[in-house]
């Protein structure tokens, strides 16, 4: 296909990705109200113990509540419409492929998608605890007042890191696929891969919340191992294919 071809693809791919993306926060902009709520829930919960009074969920400008909701949107619709965006990503590579490609290629975003959705929902369940970890600092008498923009990014930055966290293993696996990793490189790097989780779970998560940072350093840890025995496993069945082939009798 010449150049001017390949520009008119992409045109085509971009469009449809955007008007899925469109679609996707028009949906989500009616269904902001249920996750709003959701995700205010630890604010609420915070408001019970230290009194009404002293815990809020601000706007700080008159426009300020209608741009949460497109900011939500935005970011809702993204994982909404991601099937559609993904396929077109997908559909305009995919003639440039080999069949092998191809295979290792839905092999990695079948593995890679769902992790980071998991780690998106480790990251909804830790962030509760974080919150009501952290108003029970506040002083005596002091308020706690969450502006609202600051807050939703708060919690969509921390399932996003999380969510990121969580497919780092299945690159390790990729660059395995590729040869510039071994299975037993990986595997002989766990302390430094032990000491990057920690360091990680206790920079996502409040130095004086342990649990939350156990729990995700934990699952961290339990990954990279999934991926050095994965990579290892592969690493012997290359291993046992050239061996087959250099004792093939030759003609």
């Amino acid at each position: 296909m010449p150049l001017a071809g390949h520009l008119i693809e992409l045109r085509k791919r971009l469009v449809l990705a955007a008007g899925a993306l469109v679609l996707g926060m028009v949906i989500a902009f009616f269904i902001t109200d249920p996750i709003l709520d959701f995700v205010t829930g630890p604010i609420r919960q915070v408001a019970e113990e230290r009194g009404k009074d002293l815990v809020g969920f601000t706007f700080s400008s008159v426009t300020a509540p209608f741009d949460l909701r497109m900011r939500m949107a935005f970011s809702i619709g993204i994982f909404l419409s991601a099937p559609v965006w993904l396929w077109q990503i997908w559909a305009f590579i995919m003639p440039g492929l080999t069949k092998k490609e191809i295979r290792y290629t839905v092999g990695f975003v079948a593995s890679a998608v769902p992790l980071f959705f998991a780690g998106c929902y480790v990251g909804v369940l830790v962030m509760p605890h974080i919150i009501e970890l952290m108003a029970g600092f506040t002083p005596e008498g002091a308020q706690n007042l969450y502006n609202a923009q600051d807050y939703y990014d708060f919690v969509f930055k921390l399932m996003i890191v999380i969510g990121v966290s969580f497919i780092i293993p299945v690159f390790l696996v990729a660059l395995n696929f590729a040869g510039i990793m071994s299975g037993r490189a990986i595997l002989k790097a766990w302390r430094i891969a032990i000491l990057i989780a920690c360091l990680f779970a206790a920079l996502a998560t409040p130095a004086a919340d342990v649990v939350s940072m156990l729990m995700l350093a934990g699952i961290l840890i339990v990954l990279y191992f999934a991926a050095a025995g994965l990579s290892l496993l592969f690493d012997k069945r290359k291993h046992k294919r050239q061996q087959e082939f250099l004792e093939e009798p030759t003609v």
